[in-house]
């Protein structure tokens, strides 16, 4: 993101209650011991597309209904019971019976599908049987304060027995899963820290109690479950991916967005480093005391993407937190206190971990993004809730454009924003940056090129396409756009007016 333009006021966004959800932990007796159910889920849903999550959903009216209306719904969590049962009817054709799982008739998950207000009239008509004496709550977590809604999250558990004993699952009807994967916990965190596939963040760690609780007791779904259940364990770490850890730092950012994202990069339990420790405030900072704490590796050093000040922390209360030395870019240091410079090119090796520093100017003259296997830290190149600002001044948009272009050619794994949720779908976004800014840059082109020379009415054509951005921060991104071509020699000022080179 960046600094807001002089002048230009933007209100905080109220943040609302989490909305509440439910996921099934499904698990069963395979081969090679206990595994897990997971789904790939398509790339066109909103919340991690091309990632694999346990199924579920939000709750809604119609599972209040439904505990209203079946008394064997009855007992603790029982709208997140309900929610999860019938997202089961819909995403797997699945229901528990007091015999294990069954398959629903394809009729009845049909018309669920269709419509899931129909699924309590099919339940009261014993179309399915309706069971939930096997099913324990695992946990509750509320989703990070860095995406723009959070969730909390009811994980709940079924252990469906046998693996002989359980339904093949179809996945026809239904769009949201592309695929579905049994495995041990085991395979799929190992999996995982090799960069084969994606895994939604909540469920990595879930999956990491689950694999700690089974080794403690013998391999035992049933039993581990109990034990976790009976412990309700919380979130602690937000692992984006292996080697990858997000701490969220409230900033004052540019709304909707209201954290900057600090990483803690390398290896897991060898070097590491903290990328934009923005924190000002004692209770941000003992929350990376914390994380580092619980790091099973050495804290080598900081790392500042670029000097804004949403990502730069009280400097005298980091050296104070942790004595280790700062690196940044050459513009970077220019403002920060820095003890390395950083190069374009150079690798830094973080334990079993190589990450290439990129300097990537355009939003800032040294910026600096890291790229590994796990993918890109990508400061504010991109943003996974809200815009990026390029700043008249100091920023550039044809370099900017240039630099995603860059990026996008490395075919990265993941993206790792400063603002907002991990990016499952690098090209995808990265093609819609680059789209979105070249598009508006031939635009505020255009508008000169028809004979319109002040700054306000260019913006006003060149933003006829967003008729609800922000005056103020539009005719700054005009401005950007405008001084970069100025740069590039195709337009020039003269006084208060733009015209064609």
């Amino acid at each position: 993101m960046s600094e807001l333009p002089d002048g230009v006021k933007l209100a905080a966004v109220e943040r609302k209650p989490p909305r509440p959800t439910a996921t099934m932990t499904m698990t069963r007796d395979g081969v090679n011991g206990v595994e897990v159910l997971l789904g790939l889920r398509s790339e066109t849903m909103a919340a991690f597309p091309g990632y694999w999550a346990f199924p579920g959903g939000g709750l809604s009216r119609v599972d209040t209904a439904a505990v209203e209306e079946l008394p064997q719904l009855e007992g603790p969590e029982a709208v997140a019971v309900a929610c999860i049962l019938r997202e089961m009817s819909e995403e797997l054709g699945l229901s528990p019976s007091k015999n294990g799982l069954v398959a629903i008739p394809v009729a009845a998950r049909n018309e669920i599908v269709a419509d899931k207000k129909r699924y309590l009239p099919l339940a009261i008509k014993d179309t399915f049987p309706i069971e939930r004496t096997a099913i324990r709550v695992l946990s509750h977590r509320i989703t990070p304060p860095f995406g723009p809604i959070q969730f909390d999250n009811a994980f709940l558990h079924l252990h469906a027995g046998d693996a002989h004993t359980v339904p093949d699952i179809d996945l026809e009807p239904q769009t949201e899963f592309t695929e579905v994967l049994w495995a041990t916990p085991q395979e799929i965190l190992h999996r995982w820290s090799k960069y084969e596939m994606k895994v939604a963040p909540p469920v990595v760690t879930l999956l990491m109690e689950i694999e700690r609780t089974l080794i403690r007791k013998q391999r035992d779904m049933n039993a581990a479950a109990e034990d976790i259940s009976e412990r309700q364990p919380g979130r602690r770490s937000i692992l984006f991916a292996h080697g990858v850890e997000v701490i969220p730092i409230k900033t004052a950012t540019i709304p909707p967005a209201d954290h900057t994202n600090c990483y803690m990069v390398g290896d897991p339990e060898g070097d590491f480093v903290l990328v934009d420790p923005a924190a000002h405030l004692r209770e941000d900072m003992e929350e990376l005391a914390n994380a580092v704490d619980r790091h099973k590796g050495s804290l080598i050093a900081m790392i500042f993407t670029h000097s804004h000040p949403d990502h730069v922390g009280d400097i005298g209360l980091l050296r104070e937190a942790f004595d280790v030395p700062i690196w940044a870019s050459e513009y970077t240091a220019k403002s920060v206190p820095c003890d390395r410079i950083l190069e374009d090119g150079e690798v830094l090796q973080l334990g079993n971990q190589d990450w290439q520093v990129l300097i990537t100017p355009g939003h800032h003259p040294g910026h600096v993004c890291l790229f590994g296997e796990a993918g890109i830290i990508a400061g504010d190149m991109v943003a996974g809730i809200g815009t990026i600002l390029i700043p008249p001044h100091t920023g550039d948009m044809n370099v900017y454009i240039e630099q995603l272009q860059r990026l996008k050619a490395l075919n990265a794994h993941l993206l790792f924003p400063s603002h907002g949720p991990v990016i499952a779908l690098p090209s995808k976004v990265f093609d819609h940056y680059i789209n979105h800014r070249s598009s508006r840059h031939q635009a505020v082109f255009d508008a000169v090129q028809s004979g319109k020379q002040s700054l306000a009415d260019i913006t006003e054509i060149a933003y006829a396409d967003t008729p609800n951005a922000h005056p103020g921060l539009a005719m700054d991104q005009t401005l950007s756009h405008l001084m970069s071509h100025e740069r590039a020699g195709t337009l020039k000022q003269q006084l208060d007016c733009w015209t064609v080179s």
